[in-house]
């Protein structure tokens, strides 16, 4: 039984190749065909969001560039260009079908900011609720290093976590996952069913992606890896396959299913381990890291041993092993500042340390996530 032939609310990421039919421009019949197959979906009571590449692709296009571009400023260029002509596309096409939809930008810094993501949360929920189809991209033309690297694959997992989706469908140029590349090995099996996390599917999914897109199979495999935190499974398919996302929806088993091994995690707390760039950590003497670990405790200062970084109260930090081995991730009660102050210390002296007493934890064990 396929992932999908259950699933109420799925996320589906196609690539950019897909997408600008390797980067010759905007496909608009595939991207009809596909608007076709999300609508006939949406009619069986499903729920609905793409998450589309193609917008510095179809940028390039425009602009005349046969090669995709080193240049920042140039990027950012070709993503302002391409996302008028993506995004056109996208509401035409599924506005022939009768379906509404709704362009909605996003950075990871969108799903960083605790306010910010609830806000992203809503809106997406608010659209789903109006029958509205949101058309995700990231918004390229006002980042820096999400361009460099960032990829729609990891978006498209944070986006199934952040309004926990049933299910994602990664369409990529590839069949699915292979042993090896079979492009270079003719011995390369077809991996069909695998758990999500396997770190052995990062072993057969290395290598780089297209030149039009940022990619690659490993991508798709990590992507797959962050969605099974909130108990999505992730199908990787052949965007070209006749009917793909309807043959996936009756229960037919097409590409490589990956299937979440994981419980369900609470959203706040997927939205700790979504974190991609944290602002902080500290390291944990022995007794601290068996507390954590093994015991469901709090973290508190006096088994800090160091402090890193710049992070303020309400941040989401990294918690480490005196080796650097991340254990946890949870949110800051104290500002890096105040922490470097009380490490090491008993609560008992907080108040001299800092003039106020404030909670005896660094981390609640409600606000920590094992990692």
């Amino acid at each position: 039984m396929s992932l999908l032939s259950s699933a109420r609310r799925i996320v589906v990421k196609v690539g950019s190749s897909l997408v600008t039919d390797e980067g010759r421009g905007i496909d608009a019949e595939a991207i009809a065909n596909w608007s076709r197959q999300l609508a006939a979906l949406a009619k069986e009571g499903r729920e609905l969001i793409m998450v589309s590449s193609g917008a510095i692709a179809e940028g390039m296009k425009r602009l005349g560039w046969a090669t995709r571009p080193k240049e920042l400023h140039e990027l950012q260029a070709a993503a302002a260009v391409g996302q008028m002509g993506l995004a056109q596309m996208y509401e035409s096409q599924l506005s022939a079908q009768g379906m509404a939809s709704a362009q909605v930008l996003l950075t990871h810094a969108d799903l960083a900011d605790r306010e910010r993501y609830l806000n992203a949360r809503s809106t997406l929920l608010t659209l789903l609720a109006h029958r509205v189809l949101p058309v995700i991209n990231e918004n390229d033309t006002v980042v820096n290093d999400e361009i460099k690297f960032g990829d729609n694959d990891t978006l498209g997992a944070l986006v199934a976590n952040l309004v926990e989706a049933d299910a994602l469908v990664i369409l990529t140029d590839q069949r699915g996952l292979y042993s090896a590349d079979p492009r270079k090995d003719p011995t390369a099996r077809f991996i069909d069913t695998a758990q999500a996390g396997d770190p052995e599917l990062e072993r057969m999914a290395g290598g780089a992606g297209s030149s039009i897109g940022r990619g690659g199979m490993i991508t798709k495999i990590l992507a797959a890896k962050r969605a099974a935190g909130s108990g999505a499974g992730t199908v990787i398919a052949w965007g070209r396959e006749p009917d793909v996302l309807l043959r996936l929806a009756r229960g037919e088993a097409i590409g490589t299913a990956l299937l979440a091994a994981t419980p369900k995690l609470a959203a706040r707390k997927q939205w700790m381990v979504d974190h991609l760039q944290l602002r902080g950590s500290v390291k944990v003497d022995a007794g601290a890291a068996i507390k954590l670990r093994d015991e469901g405790k709090s973290l508190l200062p006096i088994g800090v041993v160091e402090v890193q970084g710049g992070f303020h109260r309400g941040d989401v930090i990294a918690v480490q092993t005196a080796e650097g081995v991340e254990l946890a991730r949870g949110l800051a009660n104290y500002s890096a500042s105040e922490a470097r102050l009380i490490a090491r210390k008993p609560s008992s002296e907080f108040e001299a340390l800092l003039g106020y007493a404030a909670e005896p934890e660094l981390i609640h064990r409600d606000n920590l996530v094992l990692r």
